[in-house]
């Protein structure tokens, strides 16, 4: 089986969780469920929040998923945050097709940060493998009880039940009730065992599986203010805050008077650091105004004499220097290995060395960072975020202002994109500090582009130095890899790390993959598939490159490594690692749907590339075709994106616009870079920082192969293979080699 959506557009974790249900009368009569789910460990255990919308009747719905009111309206519960991956919309569905719902009858709401809902979280594509059966459990346990209402209303056995869209029936008396007026009596029942009830059959589905707009989209077309940049609040001033250009600076002195003095301005302050998390609070000059173009104008007035310590020393033509010294000297540790790989490299009939780097990237979502907080006179906090990670921010601002985390409430705001850079929550922090510090007033703290682009959790840059060994046949017998990537008291900063099992591991008879360490004094965290992103690049980059150097055909090449699985590992969880069966699908299906045994038809200057991955539970194959002029100019004119996310795709919309937006996100990164001198960013915005134009883009050919494992998440998966598929491309049309990033297209010129 398959889902496809042609150019116009396995198995998860089984974590260990109880699960309950209670129900309870609501106020107006109406029913109340909630679901509660232990956080995994996966998820980090956080909490999120948001503001609920109005009620159109009165229904107390605390500690819930699920209310309906006598009127029939179906009220569902929102408990992650909504970045714009659709996770407000997707996980309500499978809620509402277990409790057999008319989708026109459901309103949704936004749930804010509290632990009765369990783990709220918007990262690491754990949604669907987390809550594909929990949810759906909550709407089965609601059904349960509406038919227990029905029965005890008209004294028939429930098995003669049957439920329609949003109705009970019973076939034998021809009665029929609606959810709304069943909702009271339900409400007065014992909540079923909801692990013990039958879920629907997939044939049975009227909701999942169906393309549903998302619920925001109205209001964001119609530009209606619903973003966390958006908020108001009475009483609210507006902030900005500076920073130490260089990271972990400390404020010696400012011309505080100066800029308090100037019109509109309410009060400008220093900020003191507390702990040494570059991603927490550190140190900084707010400067408070009545309106927020008045504080960023004052903000350039404002002269800040700061102790930068020795971060001067950190510069990326350091770091390129050391990377080449430490390449030539003997590995600091290794980090994998199997067989013996210097004896097979030296037994090779062919070996292929090659370095690879690519650059730091900063995520750069479209919403700048923004918080509004009011920090109160009686010790409480209440918080308005566009955060992915509440339960983050919630700490950390229990940390920073000494209070205790029962006393701050915070709200979950729909964020105008976050790629993993609203999973800290540094600017949360900030906008509660400044309330406090400006007299315990509600403050809205807007960053500029700039602050967005200079003080980031920066995915890592590294280097990579291959050696592969192919043997008479061109098989691929030997690889190693001197890795060098970023490091503090001799431990890989975040997402700065390489995995032991890096493909081909296990596929091959021998491999040794090792490390060295450049110190490094930047924050890093993780970006939108966290080091599958990078790696990927380099790896499948370097794979073609083997292939071609074996002449064999580099997709087949993939295909023939593939048929070397190693059989599964004595007590692996489901996902765990690759399924070799379900790559070799979704790369045969690349293959077949891209024209890819045409290409030697192209014409010249246009070639295709391929790249495959996994990661995130996402089995995913690219194919690309680009086309490069002689002054080294190319676009990428099409991508073929085929995806094993499972048995279900729960709502298309979203799926085809995540592997869409995957698409554009890695064709960006091909021209992005962030360096550093002196201590601080060069970048400062979107000029030298790119992202891809409208009318660059390519077309996107995307499909789905359904396959008998459980639905998984879909934010991740769908990037890592973009850039090498790209890069490969290029070298098939070109014959150079792309083998740091960004792209120099100056070394693309042919005649």
């Amino acid at each position: 089986m398959a889902l496809d959506m042609i150019e116009t557009a396995e198995e998860p974790t089984s974590p260990s969780r109880r699960f309950f249900l209670m129900a309870s009368a609501a106020a107006g009569g109406g029913l109340v469920l909630s679901g509660c789910v232990t956080p995994s460990a996966t998820e980090g255990g956080a909490v999120a929040a948001a503001t609920p919308a109005k009620p159109s009747q009165p229904v107390v719905d605390i500690n819930t998923f699920v209310a309906i009111s006598p009127d029939g309206t179906i009220r569902i519960m929102a408990k992650n945050p909504e970045i714009g991956q659709g996770i407000k919309t997707m996980l309500p569905m499978l809620i509402a097709e277990e409790l057999d719902a008319d989708w026109k009858d459901v309103k949704l709401e936004q749930a804010d940060a509290d632990s009765k809902y369990g783990s709220q979280i918007a990262g690491g594509s754990f949604a669907t493998p987390n809550h594909w059966t929990p949810h759906r459990q909550v709407g089965a346990a609601a059904r349960a009880m509406l038919l227990a209402a029905a029965a005890q209303k008209w004294s028939v056995p429930v098995e003669e039940l049957t439920t329609g869209p949003s109705v009970v029936k019973h076939a034998a008396s021809k009665k029929s009730a609606t959810y709304g007026e069943l909702a009271t009596v339900a409400a007065t029942l014992p909540a079923p065992d909801a692990t013990k009830l039958k879920l629907k059959d997939a044939k049975d589905y009227r909701i999942i599986g169906k393309s549903i707009k998302n619920w925001d989209s109205p209001r964001i077309v119609r530009g209606e203010p619903i973003f966390g940049i958006d908020v108001t609040v009475p009483g609210m001033k507006h902030a900005v805050f500076t920073k130490c250009p260089a990271f972990g600076g400390k404020v010696v002195s400012a011309n505080l008077d100066e800029i308090k003095a100037m019109p509109g301005i309410h009060d400008a302050f220093i900020v003191k650091g507390v702990g040494a998390d570059l991603m927490g609070l550190v140190d900084g000059v707010a400067i408070v105004a009545d309106d927020w173009w008045t504080a960023k104008k004052a903000r350039e007035s404002l002269k800040v004499q700061w102790d930068t310590g020795d971060t001067s020393k950190f510069s990326t033509a350091s770091y390129d220097e050391q990377a080449k010294t430490l390449a030539k000297g003997a590995p600091q540790s290794n980090l994998a290995k199997a067989g013996d790989a210097a004896a097979a490299m030296s037994g090779a009939a062919k070996v292929i060395e090659a370095s690879y780097s690519y650059p730091f990237l900063v995520h750069a979502p479209l919403e700048p960072q923004n918080t509004t907080a009011h920090v109160k006179a009686d010790g409480s906090v209440e918080i308005w975020s566009p955060t992915q990670n509440p339960g983050s921010g919630i700490n950390l601002v229990a940390t920073a202002l000494g209070v205790d985390k029962a006393k701050i409430k915070l709200h979950m705001v729909r964020a105008g994109g976050g790629f993993g850079r609203r999973l800290s929550s540094d600017f949360i922090a900030e906008a509660a500090a400044i309330s406090k510090q400006a007299g315990n007033i509600p403050i809205k703290l807007l960053w500029t582009r700039e602050d967005d682009v200079q003080h980031d959790p920066f995915r890592p840059g590294a280097y990579h130095n291959f050696k592969a060994g192919i043997d008479k046949d061109g098989k691929l017998v030997s690889l190693t890899n001197h890795f060098v990537s970023f490091g503090a008291n001799g431990r890989v900063l975040g997402n700065a790390n390489l995995p032991a099992t890096e493909f081909p591991a296990g596929y091959i008879p021998n491999h040794s993959y090792d490390q060295s360490l450049i110190a490094g004094n930047m924050p890093t965290g993780p970006m939108r598939a966290p080091v599958s992103n990078a790696v990927c690049f380099v790896y499948q980059s370097f794979l073609d490159e083997v292939a071609s150097a074996a002449g064999k055909d580099p997709l087949q090449f993939r295909l023939d490594l593939l048929a070397n699985a190693p059989p599964p590992a004595a007590g692996a969880r489901p996902g765990a690692a690759m399924n070799a069966k379900r790559m070799t699908d979704v790369l045969t299906t690349v293959r077949d749907r891209s024209g890819w045994a045409t290409r030697a038809s192209l014409p010249k200057g246009t070639g295709m590339g391929c790249a495959f991955y996994y990661s995130h539970q996402g089995h995913f194959a690219h194919v690309a075709k680009v086309k490069v002029e002689p002054n080294g100019q190319f676009r990428v004119l099409k991508v073929w994106v085929v995806g094993d996310i499972g048995s279900q795709v729960i709502n298309p919309t979203n799926a085809y616009n995540q592997a869409q937006g995957s698409v554009v996100d890695g064709v960006s990164q091909l021209f992005q870079k962030i360096t550093f001198k002196d201590g601080h960013v060069e970048q400062t915005n979107f000029y030298d920082m790119p992202l891809l134009h409208l009318d660059k883009a390519p077309q996107v050919d995307v499909h789905f192969n359904i396959t008998d494992n459980s639905p998984t998440g879909l934010g991740e998966p769908a990037l890592p293979p973009v850039l090498p598929a790209v890069a490969n491309a290029i070298a098939a049309a070109t014959g150079k080699r792309i083998r740091t990033l960004p792209v120099n297209t100056a070394d693309l010129r042919w005649t």
